[in-house]
C-alpha cells in the first residue's frame, strides 16, 4: 500500500499498558497495592493489573524460566519530599533523596529512585515551577 500525501506519518505516542516481569506475582502485587498506594484494577493468575492515571501497569510472571525484562518507572508527584517520606515510611527503600536532576526555564526537574522486591527501578519526578 503507498502512502498518500493527505496521510500523517505513523508514529507511537500513547502508551497505554506498562508490562514487568517479577518473579513474585503476589509478592510483587502486594508492594504495588500496599506500600505504593497503586488501585489494583484486577487480578488473574500470574498477572495483576494496576491503575496509573489512564495508562495499565501489568505485573507478570516470566512465560520461560530465568526471563527478565525491565523498564524504568517514573511515578509523577506534585511533593516530592512528601511522597518520598510516605513510602519510605511503607518500607520502600530509596537509593538517595530526592534531588535536582535539571533546572529548565521555568521549573526544576527533581527526582527520586527506589526498587521493587524484584529490583526494578522505580522513580518518583516532580516538576517544581521556579519563581
Amino acid at each position: 500500500m503507498e502512502p498518500t500525501a493527505a496521510a500523517a506519518p505513523f508514529g507511537l505516542s500513547t502508551i497505554g499498558q506498562i508490562g514487568l516481569t517479577v518473579t513474585d506475582v503476589e509478592r510483587a502485587i502486594d508492594f504495588y497495592r500496599d506500600v505504593l498506594g497503586m488501585k489494583l484494577l484486577f487480578q488473574v493468575p500470574n498477572m495483576g493489573f494496576f491503575a496509573c492515571d489512564g495508562i495499565r501497569l501489568m505485573l507478570s510472571a516470566a512465560e520461560k524460566p530465568d526471563e527478565h525484562y525491565g523498564s524504568v518507572l517514573y511515578f509523577k508527584v506534585p511533593d516530592i519530599r512528601r511522597a518520598y517520606e510516605t513510602l519510605s515510611e511503607r518500607g520502600a527503600v530509596f537509593e538517595g533523596e530526592p534531588h535536582l536532576t535539571a533546572r529548565m526555564p521555568d521549573h526544576e526537574l527533581w527526582m527520586a529512585f527506589f526498587r521493587d522486591p524484584d529490583r526494578n527501578l522505580l522513580a518518583l519526578m516532580s516538576e517544581v515551577r521556579a519563581g
